[in-house]
C-alpha cells in the first residue's frame, strides 16, 4: 500500500512532466511541422517515465522485461521521428534552419542557452543576418602573427569562427585579443578562445546580443512555486522520519520543524557558498530553482548562469562553493550529533544503516566506538538531519551536465571528459536504479539528469587555460568525499570496523 506521501509525489511528478509537455507544445505549434515532430520526439522520450510513474500511483508495477522494452521502443520511435525532422527541415526556406540541441561541437559557444527538458529537442529559428564585411574585416585587423595568426576564416550565427596558431602565453593573447575587439567595437561584441574538434586553439567572436539573458517573470514565479514545494517536501522528509505523515496530519507541523530547518539550512547554505563566490567574481546566478524531493526534502536547486564566465577557474570556485559550503556545515552537524549521541536519544537507527556509508560509518566508529556493535543505535537529531545534507551534497557532486560535480569536471579537465563522465553517471545511475528498484532516489535523481541537467554548461571566453593545481586537488577532494558518502561498506570492511554486530 502506498502512504499519502509517496502518492502525492508521483502525482506531482507526473503534473509537472504534463505541464512541461504542455508549456512545450504551446512552444512548438507556431513553427509548424517542424515544431511539432520536435515536440513529439520530447513526448517520445517522456512518455515511459509517465507511464511508468502513472502505473506506480496506481498500485501497478512494471517488471524489469517490460521496463525495457518501453525504453527500446521509445528509442525507436524517437530515431523514426528524428529522421522525419530532417527530412523536413530540408523543405525549409533558405533563411531559415533547424538547430538540433547537441549538432554543433560542444567546443563552440552556443548562441542560445540548452533547452531544458519538456521542450523541444530541436527548435526552428531564423538565420540571423550574417556578420558584415565591414566588421568582418575590423575584426581581422586585431589579429597578428605574435598573437593568433589567422589561416581560415568561417561565418558563424552573427559572428564568425577564425582558425589558425596561437603565437604566445594563452592568458596574454587572449587579454590582447579582447582588448583589441573592445576598444574597436566597445560592447558589441565577446571574445572566446576555445578548442575545435582537433583540440587547436580556435577563435570565436560572437555578438553580446547572445550573452546569456536574465530569468523572467514566470521563471521568477516558477521558482518561488519549487521553493514552496521543497519546504513542503522538507516538513514531510521529517514527518516520516518521525514515523509520521505530514500530509496526512499537518496539524503535527511543530513536531517537524526542527528537523525540516536543519535540511533547510544546509540548502541554504550550499545556495549562499554559489552566490558568495559568483559575487565576488561579479557572475551574476539566476534564482534557484529547487527540486523538491519527499525522501530527502530537496534535491537541491538548479541555478543558470547569467554571465559569460571568464575562465574555467571561475567555473570551478562558483561550482565548488556550493557543495564545501553545505558539506562543511552537513559534516559539523553530523559529528555534533553523533557526539551528543547517548542512551535514550530521540532516533533509534539499526547499526546496519551504518553501513550504507563509507564517510559516515568511519566517522561513526570514531565517536561511536563500540556502541555500533549494538544491533540499535540511538542518536541525536543532528546526525539525521547531517547525514541527509551530506547525501544531498554528494548527489549534486555527481560528475554529470550542469550539476556542481558536472561543472567542478568541466573546469578542471574540460569538455570532452565532461561529456564522457557525464554519459558514466546516467549508466551508473540506471544501473543502480535496476538493480535497487526500491531506492526510488536514484532513479529520480537520474531522470532529473536527463531532462534537466545533462547539457554542459556554455564555454568561458577563456576556455583553453586550465585552473591550478590547488583548484584540482580540491577537485579530486570533493569528487572523492562524493563517492565515499554514497558508496556502501564493504561486509567485511564493516565487519572488521565492528558496525552492525
Amino acid at each position: 500500500m502506498f502512504t499519502a506521501s509517496e502518492t502525492t509525489a508521483t502525482i506531482l511528478i507526473v503534473l509537472l512532466a504534463v505541464g512541461v509537455l504542455s508549456w512545450g507544445f504551446y512552444r512548438a505549434k507556431p513553427f509548424g511541422k517542424i515544431g511539432i515532430l520536435a515536440w513529439l520526439q520530447s513526448v517520445v522520450l517522456m512518455a515511459p517515465w509517465l507511464l511508468f510513474f502513472t502505473l506506480f500511483a496506481a498500485g501497478i508495477y512494471l517488471n524489469l522485461v517490460s521496463i525495457i522494452f518501453l525504453l527500446v521502443t521509445s528509442a525507436g520511435v524517437y530515431i523514426f521521428l528524428g529522421n522525419k525532422l530532417r527530412a523536413a527541415s530540408k523543405d525549409l526556406p533558405p533563411l531559415t534552419r533547424l538547430t538540433q540541441m547537441n549538432s554543433t561541437s560542444n567546443q563552440v559557444p552556443q548562441a542560445q542557452d540548452n533547452l531544458s527538458a519538456g521542450e523541444e529537442t530541436a527548435k526552428l529559428e531564423v538565420i540571423p543576418p550574417p556578420i558584415s564585411n565591414e566588421d568582418l574585416k575590423t575584426i581581422q585587423g586585431i589579429f597578428g602573427i605574435d598573437t593568433f595568426f589567422v589561416t581560415e576564416t568561417v561565418p558563424y550565427q552573427e559572428g564568425a569562427i577564425f582558425k589558425g596558431n596561437l603565437r604566445g602565453g594563452i592568458e596574454q593573447v587572449y587579454s590582447r585579443l579582447s582588448s583589441s575587439l573592445q576598444t574597436k567595437f566597445g560592447d558589441r561584441y565577446r571574445l572566446f578562445l576555445v578548442e575545435n574538434p582537433e583540440g587547436k586553439p580556435t577563435v570565436v567572436v560572437l555578438p553580446s546580443s547572445n550573452d546569456p539573458q536574465p530569468s523572467t517573470l514566470s521563471q521568477k514565479i516558477f521558482a518561488v512555486i519549487l521553493l514552496v514545494l521543497s519546504l513542503a517536501t522538507g516538513l514531510e522528509t521529517a514527518g516520516l522520519l518521525l514515523n509520521f505523515d505530514f500530509f496526512a496530519t499537518p496539524e503535527r507541523w511543530r513536531e517537524a520543524l526542527p528537523i525540516a530547518v536543519g535540511v533547510w539550512m544546509t540548502l541554504a547554505v550550499h545556495e549562499i557558498g554559489h552566490r558568495i563566490l559568483a559575487k565576488r567574481h561579479q557572475i551574476r546566478l539566476s534564482w534557484p530553482f529547487f527540486i523538491p524531493s519527499w525522501q530527502i526534502s530537496s534535491f537541491g536547486a538548479i541555478t543558470r548562469f547569467e554571465s559569460l564566465l571568464p575562465n574555467r577557474a571561475v567555473l570551478f570556485d562558483i561550482s565548488l562553493a556550493g557543495p564545501a559550503a553545505g558539506g562543511i556545515l552537513s559534516l559539523i552537524m553530523l559529528s555534533a550529533g553523533f557526539a551528543l549521541s547517548h542512551q535514550g536519544s530521540q532516533f533509534q537507527i539499526p547499526s546496519q544503516f551504518f553501513q550504507g556509508s563509507i564517510l559516515v560509518g568511519t566517522l561513526a566508529k570514531v565517536i561511536l566506538g563500540s556502541r555500533l556493535e549494538a544491533s540499535v543505535v540511538d542518536v541525536h537529531p543532528l546526525v539525521v538531519i547531517g547525514w541527509l545534507g551530506l547525501v544531498i551534497t554528494a548527489l549534486n557532486l555527481l560528475p554529470a551536465g550542469q550539476l556542481d560535480g558536472g561543472r567542478i569536471v568541466h573546469a578542471i579537465y574540460g569538455r570532452k571528459i565532461a561529456q564522457n563522465t557525464t554519459i558514466g553517471t546516467l549508466m551508473v545511475l540506471a544501473v543502480v536504479s535496476f538493480i535497487n528498484p526500491a531506492n526510488s532516489i536514484t532513479l529520480y535523481w537520474a531522470i532529473v539528469i536527463l531532462f534537466l541537467q545533462r547539457n554542459l554548461e556554455r564555454p568561458s571566453l577563456n576556455e583553453i587555460t586550465e585552473p591550478n593545481d590547488a583548484r584540482a586537488a580540491l577537485a579530486l577532494l570533493a569528487l572523492f568525499l562524493m563517492i565515499a558518502t554514497l558508496i556502501p561498506l564493504s561486509p567485511a570492511l564493516a565487519g572488521s570496523l565492528g558496525i552492525g554486530g
